[in-house]
């Protein structure tokens, strides 16, 4: 298996891409990495790290860099010497090449996939489908999460589709359920694109369709995978990591306001710790893009190692299970008869 890391897109690059890349051919000896970014900054860390350009690591030269100001059109066309082009590049032509982990501009990236490696057979829209934690200890996708801000309900329904076969491979979740993000929870609720969407998801083979769910039910844990345009999941992500990192700020400032509090926080020391790290984005990977006809993981722009790591993980077992075919099969099944 040989998986690309595009080691210069993140606010730590290229020490957490190549250090996670590390742990990854650690943990995963059929694994091969290809390091794309500057060759000097790259080999500073494998020496630091003890480890050596062989069979299983290897060096792509591309010292450009496209960032967040970007526009992605732009990034594209010229910017052909950066780490995420040259990456996407390879992606492309080399057939030994299974997937990619990049912790660069999201817009661009969706963008160079795109055009560059086009879809699965059948897939009208690639999808953003990140992790986030639930409180029964168990995870819960949001599938879009900011892809694609304006959707049919035949859309939707894919994403559904591809998410349910993303869980079942990359994490063993038998039968995912999957909720409608709406404004209620009864079928009449929402707009003509929700109770469109709605009564397709209801009649769709291959998925387990709980009905609609209320945002603050998203970490209940009674849902496995939630659907929802690239708008909706995008503010429903970043407000969950908004309010666990607030939470989090406030707890310690309460705690350290009075001796007593600090007292019994000392007893409570362990179970702080577990709650910050089951609340810590970094131990869950990143988004994949779903419908992609290769394997892409958007890791966090400001990732450190282990949530490199995490990515590196998240694209092995997607491989190694098959995922895409999978994928291709499940649309394949369900596509309109006008589109066969």
């Amino acid at each position: 298996m040989k998986l690309i890391i595009d080691c210069m897109g993140g606010d730590n690059s290229p020490d957490a891409q190549v250090e996670g890349a590390i742990v990854g051919i650690r943990r995963h000896a059929d694994l091969n990495v290809v390091l794309v970014g500057d060759e000097k900054k790259i080999r500073t860390v494998l020496d630091r790290r003890g480890v050596g350009v062989d069979s299983r690591v290897s060096i792509v030269h591309a010292p450009g860099v496209i960032t967040g100001n970007d526009k992605p059109t732009d990034a594209i066309r010229l910017k052909k010497d950066s780490s995420m082009i040259k990456s996407i590049s390879m992606l492309r032509e080399d057939e030994s090449v299974d997937g990619i982990v990049s912790c660069g501009a999201t817009g661009s990236l969706v963008a160079a996939a795109t055009l560059r490696i086009g879809r699965i057979e059948g897939v009208r829209r690639p999808a953003l489908c990140p992790i986030l934690p639930a409180m029964t200890g168990g995870i819960v996708g949001v599938c879009d999460s900011g892809a694609n801000v304006e959707v049919t309900p035949e859309m939707l329904r894919q994403f559904a589709i591809m998410g349910s076969r993303y869980l079942e491979t990359a994490y063993r979740v038998r039968e995912p359920r999957v909720a409608l993000l709406n404004i209620g929870v009864e079928e009449e609720k929402g707009d003509d694109l929700r109770r469109e969407t709605y009564q397709l998801l209801k009649k769709t083979e291959g998925i387990k369709f709980a009905g609609n769910m209320e945002a603050r039910e998203a970490l209940s844990g009674n849902y496995d995978l939630i659907i929802c345009d690239g708008f909706s999941g995008n503010v429903l992500c970043k407000s969950v990591e908004g309010t666990a990192l607030e939470l989090l700020k406030k707890l310690k400032t309460d705690i350290y306001s009075k001796k007593k509090y600090q007292m019994g926080a000392l007893l409570m020391k362990k179970m702080f710790k577990e709650e910050k790290e089951f609340m810590n984005y970094q131990n869950y990977g990143g988004s994949v893009l779903l419908g992609s006809d290769k394997v892409i993981v958007k890791g966090h722009g400001s990732g450190d190692r282990v949530a490199v790591k995490a990515c590196v993980d998240q694209a092995y077992r997607m491989i190694r299970n098959n995922m895409i075919p999978k994928i291709g099969a499940s649309i394949a099944a369900c596509m309109p008869k006008e589109d066969k």
